[in-house]
């Protein structure tokens, strides 16, 4: 694996319920704590200009850890449950991380 790309999905969301998507996001962590895979970092945006518009962007190790990853039936059971409470269907960008630069 060692010359993979990080891969970043960012999911476009619209939604009244972020407490209650951050409340099962956590729970759902708590229970795959320790598994092998998955995400290896979550940022959630929102969006000043329209305050119910979240961005949340989820970097993985690799294409195909975020594809093991989606194929999960805990994580689709977990999207259609987010993917409910969102006010329209939400959108998908998958990226290749060409640069990643800590800037302090």
């Amino acid at each position: 694996m060692g010359t993979e790309t990080k891969f970043v999905q960012i999911i476009d969301i619209e939604t009244d319920r972020m407490e209650e998507m951050r409340a099962l996001v956590q729970e759902t962590d708590k229970r795959l704590a320790g598994r092998d895979g998955g995400p290896t970092h979550r940022l959630v945006l929102q969006d000043r200009n329209q305050p119910n518009r979240f961005l949340v962007v989820i970097e993985f190790e690799s294409y195909d850890e975020a594809m093991r990853n989606s194929d999960d039936p805990e994580t689709s059971r977990m999207a259609e449950q987010l993917a409910s409470m969102c006010t329209r269907p939400p959108s998908f960008t998958d990226c290749d991380v060409r640069e990643m630069t800590e800037l302090k």
